[in-house]
């Protein structure tokens, strides 16, 4: 291809002075003379163009302006300065498709439009193949509920420590971003942690059923973690041997109410424990957590979901007072009252809330 200027007579005088209209269709013809042999440009012809194309692109009506920037686009050797000038339009329409997906675009390009332009062009950045952390930083710093839902769902986006921190300090107050941020493999076992801290139960439930295996197992652990960091200070109990001796019994075939009502007689706290978990399917320390507070009344509930007699419940309750404290005999009656009148529907509710809770 020879130089351009003289396939179109009159050129420079056009590009100068003519009227907007002309220049408009100029770009076009010009544009058009590029896509037919686009793919075997030298870079001098490839810059020449840019330079008569970014003073007349501008003219061209928006629909042609679009179309352009659609095409140019998905173009290697796309004009750099042309596509950087399409990328600025305020027309998101224009601005879109160069923002989304042109390779021409360059990273300080991206931070300078990303810092300038509203929550369209911000929006449009998401979508490009990667992110870069410089990129993604000034995203998270600007970008809206929606930019920042679609930057974390981008999984060719690279997250600094500092963004991660403030992507999930905004999901405490945004389900989708909790569970588009979960599911990212990069995400830190520090930063899954703190995600899960600050989440509701039902979105905890609904992250876990759409992770991989791998992450379920990261949350599992995060959450074992963040229960064990809200029990009370002090030496904390070791259920391994009382482990082994439940799981013996239920091997066995003996593990029952008769069982539990021996280890709760014999103030056997972590065999007790040990029994009831195994029998309800609550985790471990989802129940010493329950039955260690300040109420006797998880012991209820429990107690009826298993279908447990009023001797182990009571024998349960004296458990949880301590030899060294003596409860009255009003205290066991209200007790026993209560747990004759505690519905068995309402305990299944109860105890269906606290397993939920601990799948995640």
């Amino acid at each position: 291809m020879t130089v351009a200027t003289s396939l179109i007579p009159g050129l420079d005088d056009i590009v100068k002075r003519g009227d907007p209209r002309r220049r408009g269709e100029v770009a076009r013809a010009i544009a058009e003379l590029f896509f037919q042999d686009s793919a075997k440009l030298r870079p001098d012809l490839v810059a020449l163009f840019d330079d008569l194309l970014i003073d007349l692109v501008p003219h061209a009506e928006l629909a042609s302006r679009v179309d352009l920037a659609e095409r140019f686009s998905r173009l290697n050797n796309a004009p750099r300065h042309l596509v950087r000038q399409l990328a600025r339009e305020n027309e998101i329409m224009v601005a879109g498709p160069v923002l989304r997906r042109s390779p021409v675009l360059d990273e300080a390009a991206l931070i300078e439009i990303a810092r300038l332009k509203g929550q369209g062009h911000l929006l449009a950045m998401t979508e490009r193949p990667t992110l870069s952390t410089k990129v993604t930083d000034v995203l998270v710093e600007r970008g809206d509920r929606e930019v920042v839902r679609r930057a974390a769902g981008n999984a060719g986006a690279v997250f600094s420590p500092g963004s991660y921190s403030e992507l999930v300090k905004r999901a405490s107050q945004d389900g989708v971003l909790t569970l588009k941020l979960g599911q990212r493999e990069d995400l830190s076992g520090d930063h899954l942690k703190e995600l899960l801290d600050g989440t509701l139960d039902v979105i905890r439930r609904r992250l876990s059923s759409v992770v991989n295996p791998v992450r379920q197992v990261e949350i599992k652990r995060a959450m074992t973690a963040i229960e064990e960091a809200a029990l009370p200070p002090g030496p904390r109990r070791d259920f391994s041997a009382a482990q082994r001796t439940v799981l013996t019994l239920q091997r066995e075939g003996h593990l029952g109410e008769s069982a539990l009502l021996g280890f709760a007689k014999a103030h056997k706290y972590e065999e007790s424990i040990a029994a009831l978990s195994a029998m309800s399917g609550l985790r471990l320390a989802t129940l010493d957590r329950l039955i260690g507070g300040d109420r006797y009344d998880p012991i209820l509930i429990v107690g009826r979901v298993l279908n447990l007699g009023w001797p182990t419940v009571r024998a349960l309750i004296l458990l949880w007072y301590g030899p060294s404290r003596a409860p009255a005999d009003a205290d066991i009656e209200a007790a026993r009252t209560n747990f004759t009148r505690l519905m068995p529907s309402t305990a299944e509710r109860v105890v269906t809330f606290w397993r939920n809770r601990q799948t995640v």
